[in-house]
């Protein structure tokens, strides 16, 4: 519960700086890495690859400082390691809020360290074996086992380093979820990203 009030400061004192910044747009899409982590998760999974894009926002406040922001479809879940023919595959809905400092090397171009708070919607979710699928937002019976749905409300924090080209920039992040995916079992979302963007 603390870590969520701290995300929900944090996201709080970023939308005063937005209201009052200069705002850029532009669009973002890469790779996503990701796992499902927690005391309840060890040795049951291995990470999987999936896909992130969407809409990027940048609010400059300052000529080093932004909030980034923006609305992304991004991919998370996770392999099963007792056999390669099962995953559960989650899709979120997911806004992330960060602050950015961003160091000039030459003309046209920046070094970008960011950080902050995500919250995140799940939109789809399935777990998959075989032919087999069902959805994991809701009760089901998987393998045997029956297992409580995930909630699909999801938040966390987030990092990452980038650089911007002019209107093109490269970007790899990490971002760790603070919510449990199921009220019984410890499990929680982890990914990584590699991404690219323009800017208009």
């Amino acid at each position: 519960m603390k870590k969520l009030r701290l995300v929900a400061v944090v996201a709080m004192l970023a939308i005063v700086t937005v209201a009052s910044a200069q705002m850029n747009l532009g669009i973002k899409g890469g790779v996503n890495y990701s796992n499902i982590m927690g005391k309840d998760a060890s040795d049951l999974y291995e990470a999987k690859i999936g896909f992130n894009a969407g809409l990027a926002a940048d609010f400059n406040f300052a000529p080093e400082m932004a909030i980034q922001t923006g609305l992304f479809f991004t991919t998370k879940g996770a392999n099963f390691k007792a056999t390669n023919k099962a995953s559960i595959d989650l899709m979120y809905l997911q806004m992330p809020i960060h602050f950015a400092y961003k160091v000039s090397v030459t003309h046209g171009t920046r070094v970008v360290l960011h950080a902050g708070p995500y919250v995140a919607y799940g939109v789809s979710g399935k777990a998959k074996y075989k032919d087999i699928s069902v959805d994991v937002f809701k009760e089901y019976n998987f393998l045997g086992n029956s297992y409580s749905a995930i909630q699909r409300f999801d938040a966390g924090v987030g990092l990452g380093v980038g650089a911007e080209f002019g209107q093109f920039l490269v970007d790899i992040g990490w971002d760790m979820g603070l919510v449990k995916l199921n009220k019984n079992l410890d499990w929680k979302n982890m990914s990584a990203a590699l991404s690219i963007g323009y800017k208009f």
